[in-house]
């Protein structure tokens, strides 16, 4: 049975002078901040599409790593994954890694 999440997204104004907003609709995070100096210039505060991308994606990883073991006969006591997504404009996404 598939299961569909969704969230949200508002921005105001232009990409380089602009702001926005990101929230799921479960309520999981709250909302989140977003400019494009966040996005493309410092990661000192606020959060990013690619922040959010490599959270799921270091998630997914320890979810289906545990399902192997498990599976293996190996079931793991705790996973620690951490991910790495790139952003380089004006390509976009030009790496994801599990360091």
């Amino acid at each position: 049975m598939p299961v569909t999440s969704s969230a949200e997204a508002t921005w105001e104004g232009d990409l380089a002078g602009g702001s926005g907003t990101v929230r799921p609709a479960s309520g999981a995070f709250p909302e989140l901040a977003l400019t494009w100096k966040q996005r493309a210039e410092t990661r000192e505060s606020g959060t990013s599409p690619e922040e959010l991308i490599a959270a799921a994606h270091a998630g997914c990883f320890a979810m289906q790593l545990s399902g192997g073991l498990s599976g293996a006969g190996h079931k793991p006591e705790r996973l620690d994954t951490r991910a790495r997504v790139t952003f380089q404009p004006p390509e976009g996404i030009t790496a994801s890694t599990s360091p």
